[in-house]
Protein backbone atom coordinates (compact mmCIF):
# COMPACT_ATOMS: atom_id res chain seq x y z
CA UNK A 1 0.00 0.00 0.00
CA UNK A 2 1.56 3.17 -1.26
CA UNK A 3 0.67 6.48 0.76
CA UNK A 4 1.89 9.75 0.51
CA UNK A 5 1.89 13.07 2.93
CA UNK A 6 1.29 16.24 1.91
CA UNK A 7 2.44 18.67 4.70
CA UNK A 8 3.87 21.92 5.31
CA UNK A 9 5.99 20.86 7.89
CA UNK A 10 7.36 17.33 9.20
CA UNK A 11 9.64 17.24 12.29
CA UNK A 12 13.14 17.45 11.57
CA UNK A 13 13.14 19.22 8.72
CA UNK A 14 10.32 22.15 9.40
CA UNK A 15 8.29 22.31 12.23
CA UNK A 16 6.65 24.76 13.80
CA UNK A 17 4.11 22.69 16.10
CA UNK A 18 2.32 19.87 16.41
CA UNK A 19 1.75 19.28 12.77
CA UNK A 20 5.26 18.94 11.93
CA UNK A 21 5.93 16.31 14.96
CA UNK A 22 2.76 14.17 13.72
CA UNK A 23 3.96 13.99 9.71
CA UNK A 24 7.52 13.14 11.13
CA UNK A 25 6.25 10.44 13.30
CA UNK A 26 3.15 8.43 11.84
CA UNK A 27 4.59 7.83 8.26
CA UNK A 28 7.59 6.11 10.13
CA UNK A 29 5.31 3.74 12.08
CA UNK A 30 2.85 2.90 8.95
CA UNK A 31 6.28 1.62 7.32
CA UNK A 32 7.16 -0.16 10.23
CA UNK A 33 3.28 -1.42 9.83
CA UNK A 34 4.69 -2.92 6.18
CA UNK A 35 3.27 -0.12 4.04
CA UNK A 36 4.99 1.60 1.92
CA UNK A 37 4.94 6.09 3.11
CA UNK A 38 6.53 8.76 2.18
CA UNK A 39 6.07 12.47 2.96
CA UNK A 40 6.39 15.97 0.56
CA UNK A 41 7.21 19.32 1.91
CA UNK A 42 8.30 22.36 0.53
CA UNK A 43 12.20 23.09 0.59
CA UNK A 44 12.36 25.84 3.03
CA UNK A 45 16.07 27.57 3.96
CA UNK A 46 15.84 25.91 7.39
CA UNK A 47 19.09 25.35 9.18
CA UNK A 48 18.05 21.17 9.19
CA UNK A 49 16.90 21.63 5.08
CA UNK A 50 20.46 23.27 4.38
CA UNK A 51 22.68 20.93 6.69
CA UNK A 52 21.67 18.10 4.47
CA UNK A 53 21.84 16.85 0.90
CA UNK A 54 19.15 16.15 -1.59
CA UNK A 55 19.18 14.77 -4.92
CA UNK A 56 17.22 15.79 -8.02
CA UNK A 57 13.93 13.41 -9.07
CA UNK A 58 11.78 15.78 -11.50
CA UNK A 59 11.93 19.42 -12.76
CA UNK A 60 9.41 21.02 -14.89
CA UNK A 61 7.23 24.13 -14.79
CA UNK A 62 3.56 25.15 -12.83
CA UNK A 63 1.59 28.00 -13.74
CA UNK A 64 0.09 30.68 -11.81
CA UNK A 65 -2.32 32.76 -13.72
CA UNK A 66 0.31 34.67 -16.21
CA UNK A 67 3.28 33.05 -14.71
CA UNK A 68 5.12 29.99 -15.50
CA UNK A 69 7.09 29.06 -12.20
CA UNK A 70 10.15 26.32 -12.62
CA UNK A 71 10.26 23.44 -9.64
CA UNK A 72 11.99 21.14 -8.92
CA UNK A 73 11.14 18.09 -7.03
CA UNK A 74 14.27 16.45 -4.61
CA UNK A 75 14.49 13.37 -2.14
CA UNK A 76 16.73 13.39 1.30
CA UNK A 77 19.50 11.37 0.37
CA UNK A 78 21.91 12.01 3.33
CA UNK A 79 19.71 10.66 6.58
CA UNK A 80 17.07 8.09 7.61
CA UNK A 81 13.94 9.36 8.96
CA UNK A 82 11.93 5.98 8.74
CA UNK A 83 10.12 7.72 5.36
CA UNK A 84 11.32 9.33 2.59
CA UNK A 85 11.36 12.82 2.52
CA UNK A 86 10.60 14.52 -0.49
CA UNK A 87 10.89 18.57 -0.56
CA UNK A 88 9.35 20.77 -3.69
CA UNK A 89 11.83 23.41 -4.48
CA UNK A 90 10.06 26.84 -6.00
CA UNK A 91 12.23 29.61 -6.30
CA UNK A 92 11.34 32.32 -5.11
CA UNK A 93 8.47 31.10 -2.77
CA UNK A 94 9.84 28.40 0.28
CA UNK A 95 13.58 29.26 -0.10
CA UNK A 96 12.97 31.56 3.06
CA UNK A 97 14.30 30.89 6.74
CA UNK A 98 10.57 31.16 8.00
CA UNK A 99 7.89 28.62 7.31
CA UNK A 100 5.18 30.75 7.86
CA UNK A 101 6.60 34.13 9.14
CA UNK A 102 9.49 36.05 8.42
CA UNK A 103 11.70 34.13 11.53
CA UNK A 104 13.34 37.56 12.49
CA UNK A 105 10.38 39.92 12.53
CA UNK A 106 7.21 36.98 12.87
CA UNK A 107 5.31 38.55 10.33
CA UNK A 108 3.57 36.34 8.76
CA UNK A 109 4.11 36.09 4.97
CA UNK A 110 1.45 38.30 2.47
CA UNK A 111 2.14 35.64 -0.21
CA UNK A 112 1.04 32.31 1.66
CA UNK A 113 -2.17 31.91 -0.53
CA UNK A 114 0.27 31.88 -3.64
CA UNK A 115 2.32 29.92 -2.07
CA UNK A 116 0.47 27.07 -0.96
CA UNK A 117 -1.38 27.05 -4.28
CA UNK A 118 1.92 26.78 -6.11
CA UNK A 119 3.35 23.71 -3.59
CA UNK A 120 -0.41 22.30 -4.29
CA UNK A 121 0.31 22.28 -8.26
CA UNK A 122 3.84 21.11 -7.80
CA UNK A 123 2.82 17.85 -6.10
CA UNK A 124 0.20 17.22 -8.45
CA UNK A 125 2.29 17.68 -11.19
CA UNK A 126 5.34 15.50 -10.12
CA UNK A 127 2.36 12.54 -9.15
CA UNK A 128 1.25 12.42 -12.35
CA UNK A 129 4.14 11.70 -14.23
CA UNK A 130 5.42 9.10 -11.92
CA UNK A 131 5.73 5.45 -12.75
CA UNK A 132 4.36 3.81 -9.82
CA UNK A 133 1.90 6.70 -8.17
CA UNK A 134 0.73 6.56 -4.68
CA UNK A 135 -2.18 4.55 -4.21
CA UNK A 136 -3.55 7.32 -1.64
CA UNK A 137 -3.12 10.75 -1.04
CA UNK A 138 -3.37 12.24 2.80
CA UNK A 139 -3.61 15.92 3.15
CA UNK A 140 -2.69 17.52 5.95
CA UNK A 141 -4.59 21.25 7.45
CA UNK A 142 -5.44 24.08 5.19
CA UNK A 143 -2.45 24.25 2.83
CA UNK A 144 -2.91 21.04 1.14
CA UNK A 145 -6.66 21.35 1.35
CA UNK A 146 -6.98 22.04 -1.84
CA UNK A 147 -5.74 18.64 -2.95
CA UNK A 148 -8.99 16.83 -3.20
CA UNK A 149 -10.51 19.53 -5.03
CA UNK A 150 -7.82 19.83 -7.89
CA UNK A 151 -7.49 16.17 -8.53
CA UNK A 152 -11.73 16.21 -9.06
CA UNK A 153 -12.31 18.82 -11.20
CA UNK A 154 -8.89 20.79 -12.10
CA UNK A 155 -9.04 20.00 -15.97
CA UNK A 156 -5.15 19.38 -15.88
CA UNK A 157 -5.20 16.70 -12.89
CA UNK A 158 -8.02 14.66 -14.11
CA UNK A 159 -5.86 11.94 -14.65
CA UNK A 160 -5.90 11.76 -11.10
CA UNK A 161 -9.54 11.89 -10.14
CA UNK A 162 -9.38 8.44 -8.80
CA UNK A 163 -7.03 8.82 -6.42
CA UNK A 164 -8.74 8.63 -2.85
CA UNK A 165 -7.78 11.37 -0.53
CA UNK A 166 -8.14 11.37 3.53
CA UNK A 167 -7.97 14.71 4.90
CA UNK A 168 -6.69 15.49 8.70
CA UNK A 169 -7.45 18.66 11.06
CA UNK A 170 -5.05 19.66 13.21
CA UNK A 171 -5.96 23.22 13.50
CA UNK A 172 -9.35 24.15 12.59
CA UNK A 173 -9.02 27.46 13.10
CA UNK A 174 -6.37 28.58 10.14
CA UNK A 175 -7.98 27.46 7.24
CA UNK A 176 -6.41 29.40 4.39
CA UNK A 177 -9.51 31.23 2.55
CA UNK A 178 -9.32 33.78 0.64
CA UNK A 179 -11.44 36.09 -1.93
CA UNK A 180 -13.19 35.15 -4.85
CA UNK A 181 -11.39 38.14 -6.68
CA UNK A 182 -7.77 35.58 -6.75
CA UNK A 183 -9.89 33.05 -8.26
CA UNK A 184 -7.41 33.34 -11.20
CA UNK A 185 -4.63 31.55 -8.77
CA UNK A 186 -6.33 28.64 -9.55
CA UNK A 187 -5.90 26.08 -12.33
CA UNK A 188 -8.77 26.09 -14.77
CA UNK A 189 -11.76 23.84 -13.06
CA UNK A 190 -15.13 22.32 -14.35
CA UNK A 191 -17.93 25.47 -14.27
CA UNK A 192 -19.78 22.94 -12.01
CA UNK A 193 -17.63 23.20 -9.26
CA UNK A 194 -17.59 26.36 -7.97
CA UNK A 195 -19.96 26.11 -5.13
CA UNK A 196 -17.72 23.33 -3.66
CA UNK A 197 -14.66 26.43 -3.03
CA UNK A 198 -17.48 28.31 -1.58
CA UNK A 199 -17.95 28.83 2.23
CA UNK A 200 -18.89 32.02 3.68
CA UNK A 201 -18.72 33.80 0.31
CA UNK A 202 -14.79 33.16 0.01
CA UNK A 203 -12.56 30.25 -1.29
CA UNK A 204 -11.86 28.39 1.73
CA UNK A 205 -9.41 25.96 1.74
CA UNK A 206 -10.59 23.23 4.68
CA UNK A 207 -14.53 23.88 3.69
CA UNK A 208 -13.41 22.94 0.37
CA UNK A 209 -11.11 19.44 1.34
CA UNK A 210 -14.20 18.18 4.14
CA UNK A 211 -16.38 18.32 0.93
CA UNK A 212 -14.26 16.98 -1.27
CA UNK A 213 -11.93 14.38 0.64
CA UNK A 214 -12.96 10.51 0.74
CA UNK A 215 -11.97 10.30 4.43
CA UNK A 216 -12.00 13.16 7.20
CA UNK A 217 -10.15 12.75 10.25
CA UNK A 218 -9.24 14.98 13.31
CA UNK A 219 -6.75 14.26 15.90
CA UNK A 220 -8.35 13.84 18.92
CA UNK A 221 -12.07 12.49 19.35
CA UNK A 222 -13.22 15.21 21.30
CA UNK A 223 -11.71 17.94 19.10
CA UNK A 224 -14.17 16.75 16.38
CA UNK A 225 -16.55 17.17 18.80
CA UNK A 226 -16.01 20.67 19.07
CA UNK A 227 -15.17 21.49 15.39
CA UNK A 228 -18.80 20.18 15.16
CA UNK A 229 -20.70 22.21 17.33
CA UNK A 230 -18.51 25.63 17.76
CA UNK A 231 -15.98 24.49 14.60
CA UNK A 232 -14.67 28.57 13.76
CA UNK A 233 -17.72 28.52 11.13
CA UNK A 234 -17.61 25.34 9.78
CA UNK A 235 -19.73 23.37 12.39
CA UNK A 236 -22.88 22.89 9.97
CA UNK A 237 -20.95 21.54 7.58
CA UNK A 238 -18.63 18.97 9.70
CA UNK A 239 -22.20 18.10 10.98
CA UNK A 240 -23.11 17.48 7.32
CA UNK A 241 -20.47 15.03 6.75
CA UNK A 242 -20.11 13.13 10.14
CA UNK A 243 -20.47 9.83 8.10
CA UNK A 244 -17.39 9.98 6.55
CA UNK A 245 -15.14 11.71 9.65
CA UNK A 246 -13.32 10.43 12.50
CA UNK A 247 -11.95 11.51 15.55
CA UNK A 248 -8.06 9.81 16.31
CA UNK A 249 -5.95 10.47 19.42
CA UNK A 250 -2.54 11.00 17.85
CA UNK A 251 0.26 8.89 19.39
CA UNK A 252 4.17 10.03 20.35
CA UNK A 253 7.17 8.89 19.03
CA UNK A 254 8.71 6.93 21.51
CA UNK A 255 12.21 6.63 20.09
CA UNK A 256 12.82 10.85 19.88
CA UNK A 257 10.93 10.88 23.57
CA UNK A 258 12.25 8.51 25.37
CA UNK A 259 13.88 9.44 29.20
CA UNK A 260 16.17 6.15 28.51
CA UNK A 261 17.81 7.24 25.68
CA UNK A 262 17.04 11.19 25.29
CA UNK A 263 20.80 12.63 24.08
CA UNK A 264 19.21 16.03 24.89
CA UNK A 265 18.74 15.65 28.57
CA UNK A 266 21.13 15.92 31.49
CA UNK A 267 20.33 12.32 33.05
CA UNK A 268 19.01 9.80 31.11
CA UNK A 269 16.41 7.28 32.83
CA UNK A 270 18.21 4.08 34.53
CA UNK A 271 16.04 2.54 36.40
CA UNK A 272 15.53 5.17 39.49
CA UNK A 273 12.87 7.40 38.39
CA UNK A 274 13.22 9.25 41.49
CA UNK A 275 17.46 9.77 40.80
CA UNK A 276 16.48 10.53 37.25
CA UNK A 277 13.88 13.36 38.21
CA UNK A 278 15.91 14.93 40.89
CA UNK A 279 19.34 15.00 38.46
CA UNK A 280 17.08 16.82 35.82
CA UNK A 281 15.23 19.32 38.19
CA UNK A 282 19.26 20.33 39.51
CA UNK A 283 20.26 21.12 36.14
CA UNK A 284 17.08 23.69 35.48
CA UNK A 285 17.59 24.90 38.44
CA UNK A 286 21.16 25.27 37.92
CA UNK A 287 19.64 26.97 34.24
CA UNK A 288 17.35 29.42 35.58
CA UNK A 289 18.99 29.98 39.37
CA UNK A 290 15.85 28.98 40.71
CA UNK A 291 14.94 26.75 43.79
CA UNK A 292 15.21 23.19 43.84
CA UNK A 293 12.93 22.58 46.82
CA UNK A 294 9.84 23.74 45.37
CA UNK A 295 7.96 22.32 42.31
CA UNK A 296 8.61 23.82 38.98
CA UNK A 297 5.93 24.24 36.26
CA UNK A 298 6.36 24.40 33.42
CA UNK A 299 4.87 25.99 29.69
CA UNK A 300 6.33 25.05 26.74
CA UNK A 301 4.56 26.38 23.15
CA UNK A 302 3.19 28.95 21.60
CA UNK A 303 2.99 32.26 23.14
CA UNK A 304 -0.58 32.14 21.47
CA UNK A 305 -4.21 33.27 22.80
CA UNK A 306 -5.35 29.84 22.02
CA UNK A 307 -2.57 27.45 23.76
CA UNK A 308 -3.87 29.95 26.84
CA UNK A 309 -0.61 31.86 26.88
CA UNK A 310 -2.23 35.33 27.39
CA UNK A 311 -3.13 33.74 30.65
CA UNK A 312 0.11 32.88 32.40
CA UNK A 313 1.13 36.47 33.55
CA UNK A 314 -2.33 37.17 35.38
CA UNK A 315 -2.20 33.34 36.45
CA UNK A 316 1.71 33.59 37.93
CA UNK A 317 1.03 36.95 39.04
CA UNK A 318 -1.13 36.48 41.24
CA UNK A 319 -0.48 33.28 42.65
CA UNK A 320 3.17 34.62 43.07
CA UNK A 321 1.75 37.86 44.71
CA UNK A 322 0.09 35.19 47.30
CA UNK A 323 2.50 32.50 47.76
CA UNK A 324 5.80 31.53 47.28
CA UNK A 325 5.37 28.20 46.86
CA UNK A 326 5.94 27.16 43.38
CA UNK A 327 8.55 28.26 40.29
CA UNK A 328 6.90 28.79 36.87
CA UNK A 329 9.14 28.57 33.89
CA UNK A 330 7.87 29.45 30.35
CA UNK A 331 9.94 28.17 26.86
CA UNK A 332 8.15 29.64 23.83
CA UNK A 333 7.75 32.54 21.16
CA UNK A 334 5.08 34.11 19.43
CA UNK A 335 3.26 37.27 20.00
CA UNK A 336 5.28 40.41 20.25
CA UNK A 337 3.31 41.79 23.35
CA UNK A 338 3.16 38.73 25.02
CA UNK A 339 6.90 38.11 24.74
CA UNK A 340 7.87 41.86 26.21
CA UNK A 341 5.39 41.38 29.33
CA UNK A 342 6.59 37.78 30.11
CA UNK A 343 10.42 39.10 29.52
CA UNK A 344 9.26 42.64 32.07
CA UNK A 345 8.17 39.78 34.39
CA UNK A 346 11.29 37.76 35.12
CA UNK A 347 13.11 40.59 37.35
CA UNK A 348 10.29 41.53 39.25
CA UNK A 349 9.38 37.71 40.22
CA UNK A 350 13.11 36.38 40.50
CA UNK A 351 13.67 34.08 41.22
CA UNK A 352 10.48 32.21 41.65
CA UNK A 353 9.61 32.90 37.52
CA UNK A 354 11.92 32.62 34.25
CA UNK A 355 10.95 32.48 30.57
CA UNK A 356 13.33 31.84 27.68
CA UNK A 357 11.73 33.38 25.07
CA UNK A 358 12.29 31.08 21.87
CA UNK A 359 12.62 27.98 20.02
CA UNK A 360 14.81 25.60 21.71
CA UNK A 361 14.09 21.81 21.24
CA UNK A 362 16.98 20.77 23.87
CA UNK A 363 15.88 23.26 26.47
CA UNK A 364 12.24 21.60 25.62
CA UNK A 365 13.53 18.35 26.39
CA UNK A 366 15.19 19.10 29.98
CA UNK A 367 12.20 20.77 30.60
CA UNK A 368 10.00 17.89 29.99
CA UNK A 369 12.89 15.53 32.29
CA UNK A 370 13.13 17.79 35.12
CA UNK A 371 9.74 20.17 35.71
CA UNK A 372 7.44 18.66 38.68
CA UNK A 373 4.38 19.76 36.50
CA UNK A 374 3.51 20.86 32.78
CA UNK A 375 0.60 23.73 32.78
CA UNK A 376 -1.29 23.79 29.40
CA UNK A 377 -3.95 26.30 30.00
CA UNK A 378 -5.43 26.07 26.15
CA UNK A 379 -8.66 27.51 24.88
CA UNK A 380 -7.91 25.00 22.19
CA UNK A 381 -5.99 21.83 22.06
CA UNK A 382 -6.96 19.95 18.98
CA UNK A 383 -4.63 17.36 20.55
CA UNK A 384 -1.92 18.18 22.16
CA UNK A 385 1.49 16.19 22.35
CA UNK A 386 3.41 18.35 24.83
CA UNK A 387 0.62 16.59 27.51
CA UNK A 388 2.00 13.24 26.07
CA UNK A 389 5.91 13.95 26.47
CA UNK A 390 5.47 15.05 29.51
CA UNK A 391 3.81 11.62 31.03
CA UNK A 392 6.58 10.15 29.01
CA UNK A 393 9.03 12.01 30.91
CA UNK A 394 7.45 11.60 34.45
CA UNK A 395 5.99 15.03 34.69
CA UNK A 396 2.49 15.91 36.16
CA UNK A 397 0.18 17.54 33.15
CA UNK A 398 -1.61 20.30 34.82
CA UNK A 399 -4.46 20.99 31.83
CA UNK A 400 -7.85 22.73 30.78
CA UNK A 401 -10.33 20.28 29.79
CA UNK A 402 -10.67 20.70 25.74
CA UNK A 403 -9.97 18.93 22.55
CA UNK A 404 -7.17 16.22 22.95
CA UNK A 405 -6.29 17.09 26.39
CA UNK A 406 -9.86 15.84 28.25
CA UNK A 407 -9.35 12.80 25.25
CA UNK A 408 -5.71 11.92 27.10
CA UNK A 409 -5.38 13.64 30.87
CA UNK A 410 -7.87 11.83 33.27
CA UNK A 411 -8.24 14.04 36.54
CA UNK A 412 -6.03 12.42 39.61
CA UNK A 413 -9.31 12.53 41.66
CA UNK A 414 -11.08 9.52 39.08
CA UNK A 415 -9.51 5.95 38.82
CA UNK A 416 -6.52 6.27 36.78
CA UNK A 417 -6.04 9.59 37.30
CA UNK A 418 -2.73 10.98 35.34
CA UNK A 419 -3.14 15.16 35.83
CA UNK A 420 -5.05 17.73 37.15
CA UNK A 421 -7.71 19.11 34.70
CA UNK A 422 -9.91 22.08 34.88
CA UNK A 423 -12.87 23.49 33.56
CA UNK A 424 -13.21 26.98 32.49
CA UNK A 425 -10.11 29.28 30.84
CA UNK A 426 -9.84 31.48 33.27
CA UNK A 427 -7.01 32.30 36.24
CA UNK A 428 -9.57 31.86 38.95
CA UNK A 429 -10.01 28.02 38.17
CA UNK A 430 -6.43 27.72 36.90
CA UNK A 431 -5.46 28.74 39.92
CA UNK A 432 -7.21 26.19 42.14
CA UNK A 433 -5.30 23.42 39.92
CA UNK A 434 -2.17 25.00 40.66
CA UNK A 435 -2.99 24.74 44.24
CA UNK A 436 -3.59 21.31 43.62
CA UNK A 437 -0.77 20.84 42.08
CA UNK A 438 1.31 22.55 44.85
CA UNK A 439 -0.61 19.90 47.94
CA UNK A 440 0.29 17.05 45.55
CA UNK A 441 3.92 17.52 45.09
CA UNK A 442 3.61 18.31 49.02
CA UNK A 443 2.42 14.52 49.26
CA UNK A 444 5.37 12.76 48.66
CA UNK A 445 3.92 9.14 48.90
CA UNK A 446 1.07 9.96 46.52
CA UNK A 447 3.43 12.02 44.34
CA UNK A 448 6.21 9.91 44.09
CA UNK A 449 3.62 6.42 43.21
CA UNK A 450 1.75 9.31 40.31
CA UNK A 451 4.95 9.90 38.35
CA UNK A 452 5.85 6.06 38.73
CA UNK A 453 2.41 5.48 36.86
CA UNK A 454 2.17 7.65 34.40
CA UNK A 455 5.81 7.16 32.69
CA UNK A 456 4.33 3.62 31.95
CA UNK A 457 1.11 5.21 29.88
CA UNK A 458 1.35 4.36 26.17
CA UNK A 459 0.54 6.78 23.84
CA UNK A 460 2.61 5.66 21.53
CA UNK A 461 1.75 5.52 17.46
CA UNK A 462 0.86 1.87 16.78
CA UNK A 463 -2.67 1.90 18.36
CA UNK A 464 -3.13 5.02 16.25
CA UNK A 465 -1.42 3.94 13.16
CA UNK A 466 -3.30 0.76 13.09
CA UNK A 467 -6.85 2.97 12.74
CA UNK A 468 -5.81 4.72 9.79
CA UNK A 469 -4.51 1.64 8.25
CA UNK A 470 -7.91 0.82 8.60
CA UNK A 471 -8.53 3.57 7.11
CA UNK A 472 -6.49 3.05 3.75
CA UNK A 473 -7.65 -0.56 3.23
CA UNK A 474 -11.43 0.61 3.53
CA UNK A 475 -10.28 3.40 0.74
CA UNK A 476 -8.77 1.30 -1.38
CA UNK A 477 -11.57 -1.15 -0.97
CA UNK A 478 -14.21 1.33 -2.33
CA UNK A 479 -12.13 1.53 -5.38
CA UNK A 480 -12.69 -1.37 -6.38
Amino acid sequence: MRILHISAECYPAAKVGGLGDVVGALPKYLNRAGLSTAVIIPKYKTAWINNHRFVPLYRSLLRLRHQHLVFSIEQLIDYDLGFPLIVVDIPGKFDRPGIYADAATEIPYADEVERNICFQQAVLHWIMQLPQAPEILHCHDHHTALIPFLIRHAHRFRSLRALPTVFTIHNGAYQGAFSWGREYLLPAFEDGARGLLDWQASINPMATAIKCCWQLTTVSPAYLQELQHKGHGLGPLLRAEADKSLGILNGIDTKVWDPAEDPLIHQRLNGDLGRYKAANKAALCEHFAIDPELPIVTFIGRLAGEKGADLIPELVGRYLHGHRQATFLVLGSGQPALQDRLRKMRPYFAPYFDAAIEYNERLAHQLYAGSDFLLMPSRVEPCGLNQLYALRYGTVPIVRSTGGLKDSIIDISEPEGRGIRFERFDAKEALVAIHRAVELFHDKERFERLRADIIRVDFSWEKSTATYIKIYQQLLRATG
